[in-house]
């Protein structure tokens, strides 16, 4: 078949490739396949592909019908042969689409036991590539990877540019090949658009300078080893590969203007036009009036079964093909007759019956049982009750079986009748009861067998009268979305359509045999096999669907048997007799007058037509015979083609190019033999009719005569109403078609058809289409069918399982997408179905030039299915918009579809506007200055006045030595220890002691405290101070976790330059154990003592300090992009910070303050540790990981000593509010001494502590849940810290409460702030972050360039004051580069004060509420960190909008977390459901970040819960989380990569 050049390649073995688990066991069964084989064999198309199909070789189609049957209406020799000729253009143009990778347990079945394939290489020509070994390729990919990571050499961009543009063989090189290489085996045909230019893939200026020198931090795993992992290369695939718009690279700023306008499809200027003349109505024959033509279809019957009782009517065939039962003329009219008098009489009581005339009953009847259906049918008429015929509910939830229960329902039926055998066969409840189906009203069964039924009494006759304008019957119909209309049928028009289709197909009384393969129910088969054939006294052989199924050849057979002179079938029905015909001699069609084809107005019935002719001719068929016709439910027919007389015009064919039908426009194709599309004509219009075509969108004005429209009728012959629907009734069957001139054609009414074509030459019609399968996509028409032909043309019998395909669109960002769902074999490899999914958008695009959005494939059997066995559309679209449809393989194409995002911003240069063009007093082009501060420190105080907070400790030991300033909480909510004053700081001065004598610490040393939370940290962080050493708190490794966490430690030991760690005998034994020395060898540890059993004797001077700049502690910290940072404090600053909180939160000796926060950094430790002391609160201690064990130990805690402050992360309120969610009643109630009431009614603040803009829907969950146990939801804040301050806002107890906006989020990605509505489209709710501190002043500046900002603008927080860090405390004295985060000035304004920059960006606005000074309110809202901010298409996202916009979609998604790699934005989600429930995702997060932020999503990972890493304060670490991805460390479950 196809030459592989085997060029495999593996990555080394230790860094845990995930998604190639077993790829070890396979590989030489994997490699064989693709070695060279016999020379000289032309490696561009399969052989047996090449040879043309051509519809006389019958054995082909036998071995068709072998290889498992494909959807028969879309079969077209022509268009196949097309479609891989298309194929073989793209030949040349390679695209190496990235395979998804998948876990073991998703694959359903396989070949093999790797998913994802070795890279392999196919050469561009036939022969001479095989010399390269397999071992050089391996390096040469190798190489070129680790160039593309590390960046090591300039020439990378052109190496990756050269290497995807499809044009260059860079063969010799070596790198360049092996880069376009394919990631996979499905190398064979895969390309979607040729990159002709070499240098598209450009990186921008900051892209390259940042991406690659994140990549090195990024790629030198724990161990320092570079890691080349098989996620890199894939994406790095996928950026080559994916076609990149043609517009100059961006730079790093954009335009400042927010209206962000959807790009709109300007037309093609050279698109072809309509250029004809405006087309005229066409008018039928006249209606024939034959002189005995019954006055109605009741009266014909009555006639038949007097005069010719023993006429046959019907005769039904078992699944043997043996004649069943045959219904003679005399008993249909002696059964209705019965059927009639019991439905009026028999129901109900005397005084109040069940059924009046008029009524609508439902027929619920199987199709291997016409008899008892037409006997009902005609019962009904008799009765002038209103039959709703609708298929057999088979399970209580059938597709759609809802919508019929509400067509039901708005009919108000209240009886079904049915027959005795499917009366049986009804699912049953345990008493017998048949329950009530989903979405039904309540239905009395009745039974319509005789044997049920009373006799009338001998006075009792039916009153027969003349058709009139009462409902006959109503036929049901499903609408494009599922929904299900009833349309109405007049008698008038039930007889009237019926002498029409006499008059067409010259049927005669009597002696007219028609075998019937349709559903007899509606369409077609209902108004040739049941009213017209009765009508003319004729014999209809019925032919059910299960003996179909058994024997295809079934009904040519009853042809011959009974020299039928019609019958009538679908193109699928002469298909499956083609597949058969090889086992019968005898056969003899000369009788077929008349071969009606239902289905012939579907362009794609032609092949069977013709196939059925070429093979059947000369068993005696007559090309003439055949007669497609055009129907529709609510035109009835709308067209047939007429069994030739001699000098009639011949049948027509279109040949038409689908570049103009997409246009509207009707082009006979000349040059594009790939792309066109053949009709065959429907014969023209019927007797007594009129028709024109109209446009289908907007007014119905006539169209052009090479124009496709919507074909309109005007006959008594059509349906008259949608059942209880007036508005669309007006819009469908009372339509007045008007002229160029605005003048209606017409005074009577037209009935809208819901077919698409024109009217050809010789008044013939031809149909290109249905409205409902029609797709607009960027102002092109497509129709469904067309798109589900070219799918199939593709290796038709190999892949799709019984030809099932369902194409439908979706509307995204203001256009609709081509989604393609199809059911694939159940015995085909993810190869196969990965590489026919490629070919197929190859197809799609060559032939239909329109892009496919996405391609999704299932299991077979699993689409939801209509009673008749296809595809119930409407519901497999609802299914696949839930997420339900769980396919087994999905392709999305954004990159290649979406044309209409809104245009890149970029920075015009000479915008950087100086100063005294803007600088006007406080103003900023004419907006106030963005800047505010807290109230002044006020006066000092007694503890005020000491400088260190030894000292404040010593006075507090010697004026209150009893006052207990902490107290400690267990899991059980009892004090596990508490601290007074002087017991501080007796233990302290121990400790200082032990630290001269056993560790001989000098002055200014630093030591690592590693305590888990509690008195003893505490206790060693004074004993530090009182021994002038400079201490550093450090989380303790977690004992079920050492080997990640204790390297974390040894960082923060080292970094900080300790020379000794104190810390407990338990932790200390923890880091001698066996496993702690297999993370970190012991010996590499500075001395470690453990202070349990402290010395007796005190030191003899405790040390103060000279100079209140010095350091009193080191904070170290990881921020949420995984960096490693450590802040100075000094004296001064850790002062005026507690000082500062003191004010804020009024804190007193007298008051009690609950803190459950972890108290290692930031604002947790001052509060756990410091601020008791300096202002002599008590402080209840909580340690967070005691509510892992008890959720409601915290509010307990609250509740129980009458706590007015307190203090939490967001992972302890989200552990409230997951723990205790459904208990707040039993937490109510008081009882046994566990569960006594909680009552938070007393919290005044409750403030959470963070370093990110507050998680308002955590915080009002939180609030609305416990609003039942006293909590006032105002209570409820957050603050805001950094590590440049640890606190810069905090809700105090005074002062307004905190205010949230809402926020334009599309303005807020060009840095512009634009308050809107609450609930308005694209709105963003922004909770302040707590009020400013005292002390405190912040200004809002432009992060680029140092400018301050006006009020209507996001820029950078910088803050000014007296307890900013002091800088950064780093080993390699590399300060340089962090040194403006300190002191930086701004660049016009004030540009004196020296500001340190917090690294977020946020906005001021100054609100209504006053302060406590009086003062106009200034609310700081804090959007979100700079260095987390993603900037994309030149606007700037921040990773949480994306990611609420992500979780929202699909119940399963837990969590989110996105990051960018190259240019791509990668979506990971953690899925909580089945593992079958992964793809679902796919298509739902690309969809709603296009919706919600235009933008395109080229990675979606699907992984277990828990794998996105976050840390103590509950923020999401999304940087290790990208290193961990590229570096294939999260076993995901499904990464689809988007095309």
């Amino acid at each position: 078949m196809v030459l592989f050049v085997g060029l495999i390649y593996q990555f080394p073995q230790e860094l845990g490739d995930i998604t190639q688990k077993g790829y070890e066991k396979k590989r030489t069964k994997l490699i064989g396949a693709y070695f060279p084989q016999a020379p000289g064999m032309d490696p561009s198309i399969g052989q047996e592909r090449r040879t043309p199909v051509t519809p006389s070789s019958s054995s082909r189609y036998h071995r068709r019908r072998s290889s498992g049957s494909r959807d028969e209406r879309y079969r077209s020799d022509v268009h196949t042969e097309a479609v891989q000729a298309a194929l073989a253009k793209h030949k040349e143009r390679k695209m190496a689409v990235p395979m998804p990778s998948k876990r073991r347990s998703l694959v359903v079945q396989t070949s093999m036991d790797a998913y994802t394939p070795p890279d392999c290489e196919e050469e561009d020509g036939g022969g001479g590539g095989g010399t390269s070994s397999s071992r050089e390729g391996s390096i040469s990919m190798e190489h070129w990877i680790g160039r593309a990571i590390h960046g090591t050499s300039s020439t990378t961009t052109t190496t990756s540019s050269t290497a995807s543009s499809s044009s260059s063989s860079t063969r010799s090189g070596g790198s360049g090949a092996a880069a376009g290489r394919l990631a996979d085996v499905l190398a064979q045909h895969v390309h979607i658009s040729a990159h002709r230019h070499h240098h598209h893939h450009h990186h921008n200026k900051t892209g390259e300078g940042l991406g690659w020198t994140t990549c090195i931090k990024m790629c030198l795993s724990s161990a320092g080893v570079p890691v080349s992992s098989r996620v890199s290369a894939k994406i790095q695939q996928l950026v080559n590969t994916l076609k990149r718009p043609k517009r100059p690279p961006l730079r790093e700023f954009f335009v400042d203007d927010f209206e962000e306008l959807l790009e709109v499809q300007q037309p093609d200027p050279n698109q072809p036009k309509a250029e004809g003349a405006q087309m005229v109505v066409m008018r039928g024959e006249q209606l024939g009036v034959v002189t005995n033509w019954p006055p109605s279809l009741e009266a014909a019957l009555q006639r038949w079964g007097t005069i010719s009782p023993k006429a046959p009517c019907l005769t039904t065939m078992d699944t043997n093909g043996k004649p069943l039962y045959v219904l003679t003329y005399g008993k249909l009219w002696s059964r209705s007759v019965k059927v009639a008098y019991n439905l009026l009489h028999k129901l109900g009581t005397k005084q109040e019956p069940l059924v009046r005339p008029g009524d609508r009953v439902a027929l619920v009847f199987p199709n291997n049982d016409p008899a008892a259906f037409m006997t009902a049918f005609y019962g009904c008429l008799l009765a002038e009750v209103v039959p709703v015929p609708i298929e057999v509910p088979l399970t209580r939830k059938d597709a759609g079986s809802q919508q019929i229960g509400f067509l039901l329902g708005s009919c108000g039926v209240t009886v079904a009748l049915t027959s005795d055998a499917c009366h049986k066969g009804l699912p049953k409840s345990p008493t017998g009861e048949i329950p009530q189906f989903k979405g039904w009203p309540k239905v009395l069964w009745f039974v319509t067998e005789s044997k049920h039924l009373s006799k009338p009494p001998r006075d009792w006759f039916p009153h027969i009268k003349d058709a009139n304008q009462d409902n006959a019957y109503i036929e049901y119909k499903t609408c494009k979305d599922g929904s299900v209309l009833g349309v109405t049928v007049m008698r008038i028009a039930m007889l009237t359509h019926c002498q029409a289709i006499t008059q067409s197909c010259s049927y005669t009384e009597g002696n007219v045999h028609i075998v019937n393969v349709l559903d007899f129910k509606k369409d077609v088969g209902l108004w040739h096999a049941v009213l017209t054939s009765v009508m003319n006294m004729m014999h209809v052989i019925s032919i059910p669907y299960a003996l179909m199924k058994v024997n295809p050849l079934s009904w040519i057979q009853k042809v011959c048997q009974y020299k039928a002179k019609v019958a009538c079938v679908k193109s699928r029905d002469m298909h499956w007799a083609l597949v058969a015909h090889r086992d019968q001699r005898d056969i003899n069609l000369s009788s077929l007058r008349m071969l009606v084809v239902a289905d012939g107005s579907n362009p794609w019935s032609i092949s069977s037509c013709d196939a059925f002719l070429n093979v059947f001719q000369t068993k005696g068929l007559r090309p003439e015979v055949i007669c497609p016709c055009a129907s529709s439910p609510e035109a009835l027919t709308v067209a047939i083609r007429r069994p030739l007389e001699e000098g009639t015009t011949p049948p027509g064919r279109g040949i038409l190019s689908m570049q103009g039908l997409s246009h509207g426009v009707i082009r006979v194709d000349s040059e594009e033999k790939l792309s066109v599309l053949t009709l065959q004509d429907v014969g023209s219009v019927m007797p007594g009719g009129m028709m024109c075509v109209v446009k289908p969108e907007g007014v119905p004005q006539l169209c052009k005569t090479d124009e496709i429209g919507e074909l309109c009728v005007c006959t008594v012959a059509t349906g008259s109403s949608y059942y209880g629907l007036a508005g669309m009734t007006k819009n469908t069957f009372e339509v007045f078609p008007v002229s160029n001139s605005g003048v209606p054609v017409s005074e009577f009414p037209f009935t809208r058809t819901g077919l698409l074509g024109f009217i050809g030459p010789a008044g013939l019609i031809f149909v290109a289409g249905k409205m409902d399968g029609l797709m607009v996509v960027g102002g092109r028409r497509h129709n469904a069918d067309d798109i589900v032909a070219t799918a199939l043309a593709v290796e038709p019998m190999k892949f799709v399982y019984r030809g099932r395909i369902a194409v439908f669109s979706i509307t995204v960002l203001h256009d609709e997408r081509i989604v393609v769902v199809a059911e694939q074999r159940p015995d085909s490899t993810e190869e196969d179905s990965f590489q026919w999914m490629s070919r197929v958008l190859q197809a799609i695009d060559s032939i239909h030039q329109v892009g496919v959005y996405c391609l999704a494939l299932v299991p077979s059997n699993t689409l939801p299915k209509t009673p008749l066995g296809g595809i119930h559309l409407s519901e497999t679209k609802q299914l696949f918009l839930e997420g339900a449809l769980h396919p087994c393989n999905v392709l999305m194409c954004p990159h290649t579809c979406v044309t209409n995002l809104p245009k890149p911003r970029q920075k015009q240069p000479g915008t950087n506007i100086g100063p005294a063009s803007v600088m006007v007093g406080n103003l900023v082009s004419g907006k106030r200055i963005a800047q505010a501060s807290g109230r002044d420190l006020g006066q000092i105080e007694d503890n005020d006045q000491f400088l260190f907070l030894s000292e404040v400790l010593q006075w507090r030991a010697q004026t209150t030595p009893d006052h207990i300033l902490y107290t400690l909480l267990n899991s059980r909510g009892t004090i596990a220890s508490s601290l007074t004053c002087v017991q501080l700081h007796k233990r302290a001065e121990k400790i200082a002691a032990m630290l001269g004598e056993r560790g001989h610490l000098q002055d200014g040393d630093h030591v690592a405290l590693v305590y888990p939370p509690g008195i003893d940290l505490i206790v060693a962080f004074y004993g530090c101070l009182y021994a002038g050493c400079v201490p550093i708190t450090v989380r303790p490794p977690h004992p079920q976790n050492i080997a990640t966490t204790l390297p974390t430690v040894k960082m923060i030991v080292e970094v900080s330059r300790s020379v000794c760690v104190m810390t407990t005998q338990l932790i200390s034994k923890l880091l001698r154990s066996k496993e702690a020395c297999t993370a970190v060898d012991f010996r590499t540890w500075p001395p470690v003592m453990d202070t349990d059993d402290l010395p007796k004797k005190k030191p003899p001077l405790l040390y103060k300090p000279s100079n209140s700049d010095t350091l009193a502690y080191l904070d170290f910290s990881v921020s949420t992009t995984g960096m490693l940072a450590g802040v100075k404090m000094s004296h001064t600053a850790t002062s005026a910070f507690c000082r500062s909180i003191k004010l804020q939160c009024e804190l007193y000796p007298s008051r009690e303050v609950a803190i459950c926060l972890d108290p290692y950094c930031g604002l947790g430790f001052v509060l756990w540790c410091l601020c008791s002391v300096y202002s002599g609160h008590q402080s209840i201690l909580i340690p967070p990981s005691e509510l892992e064990v008890n959720p409601a130990l915290w509010l307990s805690a609250v509740s129980q000593y009458k706590v007015r402050d307190t203090f939490c992360s967001y992972s302890v309120m989200e552990l409230c509010t997951k723990g205790l969610g459904l208990q707040t009643d039993s937490l109510k109630v008081k009882g046994s001494r566990k569960s006594r009431g909680l009552d938070l009614s007393r919290v005044r603040t409750c403030v959470v502590v963070a370093e990110e803009r507050p998680r308002i829907a955590l915080t009002q969950s939180f609030s609305k849940l416990f609003k039942d146990l006293g909590l006032h939801p105002r209570a409820v804040s957050t603050s805001f810290g950094c590590r440049v301050n640890l606190a810069i806002c905090l809700q105090g107890t005074s002062g307004p409460d905190p205010t949230t906006v809402y926020v334009d989020m599309r303005a807020l990605r060009h840095d512009r702030v634009r308050l809107v509505e609450r609930g308005s489209p694209h709105s963003l709710p922004l909770m302040e972050s707590g009020k400013i501190l005292p002390g405190v002043r912040i200004i809002i500046a432009n992060p680029e360039t140092k400018g301050p900002m006006g009020e209507s603008h996001l820029g950078e927080i910088w803050v000014h004051s007296g307890h900013n860090a002091s800088g950064y405390f780093t080993v390699y004295g590399d300060e340089a580069l962090q040194s403006d985060h300190f002191n930086s000035r701004l660049s016009f304004g004030d540009t004196q004060t020296v500001w340190a920059r917090t690294g977020y960006l946020g906005f001021l606005r100054r609100t209504e509420l006053t302060d406590a000074s009086g003062e106009r309110h200034d609310a700081l809202y804090v959007v979100g960190a700079l260095e987390e901010a993603m900037e994309l298409r030149g606007m700037r996202y921040h990773p949480i909008d994306i990611e609420t916009s992500v979780i929202r979609t699909h119940k399963s998604i837990t969590e989110c977390a996105v990051f960018t790699w190259t240019n791509l934005l990668v979506v990971v989600v953690e899925l909580d459901g089945s593992e079958q429930e992964a793809l679902d995702l796919v298509p739902l997060v690309t969809n709603v970040v296009l919706e919600e932020h235009y933008l395109i999503v080229g990675v979606v990972v699907v992984v277990d819960i828990g794998v996105i890493p976050i840390n103590s304060r509950g923020e999401k670490q999304r940087m290790h989380l990208r290193d961990g991805f590229l570096a294939d460390q999260l076993d995901p479950i499904y990464v689809a990569y988007n095309m």
